[in-house]
Parts: C-alpha cells; sequence; structure tokens
C-alpha cells in the first residue's frame, strides 16, 4: 500500500481514422496530477475520498469583519480533513480483511487504486477517469474491448460529484457504490443506472427531518441549504414534506453561496436574528456552513434550536467551545453507526517512514503531531515554527478523528460498500455454467469480466455485517433507510459532544418511526423552544389563514351558533345534529333548549292566571244571575241564554289552560276544538239573543206580533245547538283527517327547539276560525242594525259593544299570530281568547250586574216599563 502524488491518465478511447498508427489501438489521451494510494491484485477496486479541502475564495472586502472572515475561510478549507483519511484507510482495511478470508472470494485477491478529490468536481471527475481508463502506458498497444482496470468504484462522497461522474460511468455501467452521496435524484436508475450506495437518500433524510420537527410540534422554521445538488434536491423536498406531512410551513428559504461572499452571508444571518422562527434547520456540507457559523458568533444570535443533515451533524470542525453558546442543543441526524473489529490497529500501524516518497502520509502524520519533517521551513500566517517530526511519535496518544473507533458512521458505509461489490463478485464466482443469468443462461468468467455484469449481482446482493446490520439495495439502487438522532451536548471543558438521542427508520407497515428519549435532549435554552407563526387555535376555534401569509400563520375565529369544534387546529367546525346546539365554548354540542308556553314562566304564570280569574268572574256573575233569577234584569231577553252564555264563556276561559304546558297528544287534540266549540257556543248564543231582541220589538208591533212565535224558548234552543252542532262537525272532520299532533320545530329558533302543536290540516283550522268569524260578523250587524230600539229591550247596544271587541281582537290576531315565533305565536292565541272573553263578559254582563248589585231600585219591572214609556 503507498499513496502517491503522480500523474494519472484520462480515459482511453479509439482514435479517428488516420490520426493514430493502428487502426485498432488505444492510447491514453493526457495525464492528471492526483494524489492516490494503490495495492495490486487480481481485481482493482477504485476509491474516491475528500482527504484535503480546497475552496474558491471571496473577494476582499475592506470592512475589518469581511477580511477576518477570508482568513478564518482560508484558514480552515486548507486543512487536512482527519475523518475523510479515516474512511479512504477504511476501504483499505476492508479489502484486506477480505483477502485474508478464507470463504469469501477464494482464490481471488482484490487490490484498490484510491484518489483524493480535493473536494473539487474537477479533481473528481479525472480520478474517476483515471480509474476507468487506468494508467498504464501498455494499454495503448492494444485495443479497447478488454476489461477496465477497475471493476467498481467505491464513493464519490458528494452528491454532486456522484451525479456528473455516475453519469459516465452509467453509460459503461460501472457500478459505482457511494457511501455518502444523497441526493435524491441519485434514485433514477434511469440516469444513473449503474449507481448504488450505502447511505439512504435525501428523502428519507427529509422525511426524518420532518418526524423531529413533529416530534416537538416545530411547525414554523428557517431553511438554509447549500447551492449544490444536494441541498438543491433536499430543500425542495423539504418545501413538499414539511407542508405535507405535518402541516408545517418554512419562514424563510435561502441559499448559501458558492464562493462564501461575507454580504451574502452576513444577509443570511440578518434573516436569521429578524425571524420569529426559532428553529433553522440547515441541509448543507461542512465546507458551504463555516462562513455562516463563524457569521453567527460574531454577531451573537443565541436561542436558536439547530437541526443538522446528516453532512454535518457529526462534523468535528463545530465541536468547538468557541460555537457552543450558538449550536449547544442542536439535533441532527447521523448515519448509522457502527462497530469494524479490528480497524483500530490497522489505523494505528500506518508509518511515514514505511515509504518515504508518500507524501500524504507525511502530510497526514504533520498535521496529526503539528511537526514537519522539512526541519527550518518558514510557517505561513506568522505562525510559530513547528517542531521537527521524528516519524516516532505515538499514534496511540493522540484523540482525533483519525482515531476515534466510537462515531464509525461514514467509515462504516465504506466498509458496507466495499463488502457489497465483494459479496456480489463471490455471487458471481458461484454461478454455474448452464444456469447462469445471462444470455443462454452463460455466466461471467472472472477473467474476462464485465462492469455491467458486476451491476446485475450488485441489484441481488444480500448479506450480513460482523455489526448485524443487513444490507442490500432496492430497485432504486438505495440502502435500508436508517438514522441515528444526534444532539450536541456540553462537555466539562468546554467543547460539543455528540450523543445519540433516538433513531428513525423506514418500515414497511408503520413507514416512518421515530424513536427516542426527549429527556436525553438538551437545548439551547435549556428547554425546547415554541417555533411557531401562530399559537394552535383550541377547541371551540377554527383556523382562518392570513392572506398573503404561509398557512402555518392564521387566526383563530370562533365557531358560528349551531357549529362546534372539539380538537386543535381544525381549519372548519362542524354542525351540530338538528336537536343539538353548541356549547357556550363551541367545543361540543348540547342539546337543544326545548321551548314552550310553560306553567312555570312568568308569561304563562300570567296568562294562566287570567284565564282563573276570567273563569272565577264567570262564576260569580253566574252565582249573581242565579240568586237574582227571578228579577226582571236576568229574565228579560231570555235568562236560559244568559246562563248559556255564561257558562260558554267559562269554557273560552278554561280553555286556554289546553294551551300552556309541554304539548300532548291529547291536548293538542282538545286545545283547538274546545276552543272552537266554545266559542261558537258562545257567539251563537249572542246571535240569538240579538234575533230575539228584534223579533221582541217587531212583535210589539201590530204588523209584527206573529213574529216572535217563530223564536220561542225550543226554537232558541235549538238554534244554538244547530249552530254549535255544525262547529262540532267541522271539529270532528279535522280531527278524523289531519288531526294536530305534537311537534319539535326548529325552524323557528336556530338555537332552540319549539316544542308545538302542528295544525295537521290549515284548511281544517281556517274553517274553524272562519265558522266563528261568520257568525260574529252576523251577530254584530245584526246588533248594529238593533242598536236604536227602546232601552227596556235594547241590550243590543251591548252586544254591539261586546261584537266590536270580539271582532277587533280576531282581526288582529291573524297577522300578530302569523309573525310571532316560537310559543310567543300560542301566547298570541291565547291573548285573543282571553281579551275576546272579557270582552263579552263585561260588556254584556257588567251593565246588568251594576244594576242588579249596586242600583236594586232599577231592577223592577215598573222601572223598566216606566224608561219605557218615557221614552215613547
Amino acid at each position: 500500500m503507498a499513496w502517491s502524488s503522480s500523474a494519472s491518465l484520462s480515459l482511453s478511447a479509439p482514435p479517428a481514422p488516420g490520426l493514430l498508427p493502428g487502426p485498432s489501438s488505444c492510447r491514453l489521451q493526457g495525464h492528471f496530477q492526483l494524489n492516490g494510494m494503490h495495492q495490486d491484485g487480481d481485481l482493482i477496486v477504485g476509491g474516491l475520498f475528500e482527504v484535503h479541502f480546497l475552496t474558491v475564495f471571496p473577494e476582499l472586502n475592506s470592512s475589518f469583519h469581511c477580511l477576518f472572515t477570508y482568513r478564518l475561510t482560508l484558514i480552515v478549507f486548507r486543512r487536512f480533513d482527519m475523518a475523510s483519511f479515516q474512511q479512504a484507510q477504511t476501504m483499505a482495511f476492508a479489502i484486506d480483511e477480505i483477502n485474508r478470508n478464507p470463504h469469501l472470494l477464494p482464490n481471488v485477491t482484490l487490490g484498490y487504486h484510491l484518489y483524493d478529490n480535493c473536494v473539487k468536481l474537477a479533481v473528481a471527475f479525472r480520478a474517476a477517469t483515471a480509474l476507468i481508463s487506468g494508467t498504464d502506458e501498455a494499454l495503448s498497444t492494444l485495443d479497447c474491448t478488454g476489461s477496465p482496470p477497475v471493476i467498481g468504484i467505491v464513493g464519490d462522497p458528494g452528491s454532486t460529484h456522484s451525479i456528473a461522474i455516475s453519469s459516465v460511468l452509467g453509460l459503461f455501467r460501472v457500478p459505482m457504490v457511494s457511501y455518502f452521496a444523497t441526493c435524491s435524484c441519485l434514485s433514477n436508475q434511469q440516469q444513473y443506472p449503474s449507481f448504488f450506495r450505502t447511505i439512504p437518500s435525501d428523502v428519507f433524510q427529509v422525511r426524518a427531518i420532518v418526524q423531529i420537527l413533529k416530534r416537538f410540534s416545530w411547525t414554523w422554521v428557517g431553511l438554509i441549504y447549500s447551492d449544490d445538488d444536494y441541498g438543491i434536491h433536499a430543500a425542495l423536498a423539504f418545501h413538499q414534506d414539511l407542508q405535507g406531512q405535518f402541516g408545517g410551513c418554512v419562514a424563510y428559504s435561502e441559499i448559501l453561496p458558492r464562493d462564501n461572499n461575507c454580504r451574502d452571508v452576513a444577509r443570511i444571518v440578518g434573516v436569521i436574528r429578524a425571524s420569529t422562527a426559532m428553529v433553522v434547520v440547515v441541509i448543507s456540507t461542512e465546507a458551504y456552513l463555516l462562513p455562516l457559523m463563524d457569521e453567527v458568533a460574531q454577531r451573537n444570535v443565541t436561542g436558536r434550536q439547530w437541526i443538522a443533515s446528516e453532512a454535518w451533524a457529526t462534523s468535528p470542525i463545530f465541536l468547538t467551545p468557541h460555537l457552543l453558546p450558538f449550536l449547544g442543543g442542536t439535533l441532527g441526524l447521523a448515519i448509522r453507526r457502527g462497530e469494524i473489529q479490528g480497524l483500530r490497529d490497522f489505523l494505528l500501524n500506518i508509518r511515514p517512514d514505511r515509504d518515504p516518497k508518500n507524501n500524504i502520509v507525511r502530510t497526514f502524520w504533520e498535521e496529526m503531531f503539528e511537526c514537519t519533517f522539512d526541519s527550518g521551513s518558514t510557517q505561513p500566517n506568522g505562525e510559530r515554527e513547528r517542531k521537527v517530526c521524528t516519524g516516532a511519535e505515538d499514534l496511540r496518544s493522540m484523540d482525533t478523528a483519525y482515531t476515534d473507533m466510537s462515531e464509525l458512521r461514514a467509515s462504516y458505509n465504506v466498509y458496507k460498500a466495499v463488502y457489497a461489490l465483494a459479496h456480489a463478485l463471490h455471487d458471481l464466482m458461484q454461478c454455474e455454467e448452464g444456469k447462469g443469468p445471462f444470455i443462454s443462461h452463460s455466466c461471467a468468467s472472472i477473467h474476462s469480466l464485465q462492469p455491467w455484469q458486476v451491476v446485475h449481482y450488485l441489484q441481488n446482493v444480500n448479506f450480513t455485517t460482523g455489526f448485524g446490520d443487513h444490507v442490500s439495495f432496492d430497485k432504486n439502487g438505495d440502502a435500508l433507510a436508517i438514522y441515528d438522532v444526534m444532539n450536541w451536548q456540553p462537555n466539562p471543558d468546554g467543547s460539543i459532544r455528540v450523543h445519540t438521542v433516538g433513531v428513525v427508520y423506514e418500515t414497511a407497515q408503520a413507514g416512518d418511526v421515530l424513536t427516542g428519549d426527549d429527556r436525553k435532549c438538551t437545548y439551547n435554552q435549556f428547554s425546547p423552544p415554541r417555533s411557531v407563526c401562530s399559537e394552535s387555535c383550541p377547541p371551540g376555534t377554527r383556523r382562518a389563514r392570513r392572506k398573503g401569509l404561509p398557512i402555518c400563520c392564521f387566526d383563530c375565529l370562533p365557531c358560528a351558533d349551531g357549529e362546534f369544534n372539539n380538537v386543535t387546529d381544525s381549519i372548519e367546525c362542524t354542525t351540530c345534529p338538528e336537536e343539538f346546539w353548541s356549547s357556550p365554548d363551541k367545543d361540543r354540542c348540547v342539546p337543544k333548549e326545548l321551548e314552550f308556553l310553560s306553567y312555570e314562566e312568568p308569561l304563562g304564570i300570567s296568562l294562566t292566571v287570567a284565564s282563573l280569574l276570567g273563569s272565577c268572574f264567570c262564576t260569580g256573575v253566574l252565582g249573581v244571575f242565579a240568586h237574582y233569577r227571578h228579577t226582571p234584569v236576568v229574565r228579560a231577553n231570555n235568562s236560559e241564554l244568559s246562563f248559556l252564555l255564561l257558562l260558554s264563556l267559562k269554557l273560552c276561559f278554561l280553555c286556554t289552560l289546553l294551551f300552556i304546558g309541554q304539548p300532548q297528544q291529547w291536548t293538542c287534540r282538545l286545545r283547538h276544538a274546545a276552543f272552537g266549540i266554545s266559542f261558537v257556543l258562545s257567539v251563537s248564543s249572542i246571535l240569538v239573543k240579538t234575533m230575539v231582541v228584534v223579533a221582541v220589538f217587531k212583535s210589539s208591533r201590530p204588523e209584527g206580533q206573529s213574529a216572535l212565535k217563530w223564536f220561542g224558548v225550543p226554537q232558541q234552543r235549538g238554534t244554538v245547538l244547530a249552530l254549535t252542532a255544525l262547529q262540532i262537525a267541522i271539529c270532528v272532520v279535522w280531527l278524523a283527517m289531519a288531526s294536530p299532533t305534537p311537534l319539535k320545530n326548529t325552524h323557528y329558533i336556530s338555537s332552540k327547539i319549539v316544542y308545538e302543536c302542528a295544525m295537521g290540516s290549515v284548511l281544517g283550522f281556517a274553517t274553524l276560525l272562519g265558522y266563528i268569524g261568520l257568525l260574529a260578523a252576523v251577530s254584530f250587524l245584526l246588533a248594529f242594525l238593533a242598536r236604536n230600539l227602546p232601552d227596556n229591550f235594547n241590550e243590543a247596544k251591548f252586544i254591539t259593544f261586546s261584537m266590536l271587541i270580539f271582532c277587533a281582537v280576531w282581526i288582529t290576531f291573524v297577522p300578530a299570530y302569523i309573525s310571532s315565533p316560537g310559543k310567543y305565536s300560542v301566547a298570541v292565541e291565547v291573548f285573543a281568547i282571553l281579551a275576546s272573553s272579557f270582552g263579552l263578559l263585561l260588556a254584556i254582563f257588567a251593565p246588568k250586574c251594576y244594576i242588579i248589585l249596586l242600583h236594586p231600585e232599577r231592577n223592577t219591572k215598573k222601572a223598566i216599563m216606566g224608561r219605557a214609556r218615557e221614552k215613547k
């Protein structure tokens, strides 16, 4: 094994006719300067890693702050990446372990060609070209139809790099197994048919981040992402999933500048500080994020809860005391941690003196021990002079990302990627001729192996690592989706340690599942922040979106009357069932209040008292008339009709009690029938009395002496009974065909149920009232015509006045009854009955009682006849 900084060559291609000697010769077209590590073998596996950081520097600014940012970016980005070097060494270890395993690829030795891509697409692409074209000039004498130098490539870690490289490798079906490229676009097997990965796609990563936000009810978040395929595709998926799965919103979405421009970085930090979103989701790689975090520290932006993507959630660059006040409590996703037995001893076995010309190992040693092999050399940027490296320093005494075995995440993915290729080759070698998967059931030959044959077996690879993790690829080339949830917690020395607090994994039955213990988490402000645009709407209200703002920004409006909502954050209220109404808090439905004219309420009590009082008056008058039944005033105009009228008026007063109280089947049937019959009995008695007055007056004249014989007592009784019988017939027909029934009416008043008696037949009720009105009109007309008769017979004046009251009451009753809602329509009807009954009672009987009780001297035949003679 050796790292080298030698020239490698570009992809070979058939020469144009006439330009190169030999029509079938194959030549290398150029040379690339690449840092690489090589080991020979029967089959070669390629690898691409980010061992060094390079960057495009921002333009200088005259301000001190921008100059400081520029210097910091320059210093940090030029450093040697210990974690990436560990990943490269892990690949070397995995191949060495496979070669020592007698049960995996027996009699086949694997080798490797590993290159440093320097986090540059151009370098990564050149390295991939070198891997599939080879670096041996002897190839120029061969044709271009042989096997490529490598049977597969482990890498590249960057999504943008993997997209570019896999687009070319896919044309030749060269398998590429990335351990860190997560862009969801790489799952497209039509565009990238030979791409596989041992890290979950960003589609799952985004869903996992949303699960974390959902766990803490963070609906109002900021989004910052890198200006590359990794950040752009993940940001697009995040926008969709945040709203679709959780109903959350992005308060702001900012893209990190490619050139680390300090003005853009300062503007982004200003947006973070000004926003009400207390949670910031960052989907970016370390290189893009460093200037932003420096600006955050410079401007003292605290109190934010950072959510880290897997690209920087475990990065040691940010785990410093300097950033603890700002990044402490960060929650993030990390690749599944694994354990690799024997890796530590392998990593600690590296020595610079074993290959003095290996510049990359020398650089690693200098960075690890902060020394130099070039004594007397000056250090850049005014640093103090370093000590001289002896090569005998002890790696075991160092605690760096290279020697850290507690967080094997990306390295574990590298390990699984190498073993995936090894198992695919092993399955390929187990093929029996005639039972193979290719044309004519043929098998692939290890001596003339083609990359597309390896791709076929990679698609079906299935094994379990020594750590117990299952490894396989789905139809898109993606691995099992699982992430650890990490929390950045303070160390006693002021630095930050990354602690696992949960796991997010995908299942076929339950979908994405987040498990963990919130009590193990620490936060930037000692407790989980509240990050919402608008507070949740409590039960009884609904959300109304604010115009021009995301759906998470809303007002809480109370539910309308008759509607309820018993959940939080509902966008609509539910209408209560017909017999229910919303509670005062609008959070449930309660039975509607049952409304009817009750004996317990003041109105019902007043009407009941009036009814009983009227009935008592009738009883009192009836008693007076019975006691003075032999006096002229009582005997005048047929005292029997007077008694019948008083009895009917008493029934009129008492029938109103049927209208008060909860409607029952029998009360609904009786109330209008009793009312109609009682009033017809009263009005018919008055009508007959009026007719008798007219007949008696006519009989007092010579030409009309025979008129009275047609209005004797039997005829008077018969007339009253006949007129009443007709009303009884109307009531019987009405009750038989469509009798009134109790009805719970919900249309009059929405919030109440009006318990009333349905008419059954409006025609029946109209006929009943019309018949009473007809009799009253005839009585009024006859009484009006007879009003000027002599005083001894002149009861017609009082009848006229009583009928005038009666008609006025019932004419005004109709519009008042129609316009009165609920129980008040019943009250209007009761009032009309009482008013008309009192009118008849007072107008007809009050004058007679006045004479009988207060002026008995006028209650004599002589007095009555005397007035009559005086009148003549």
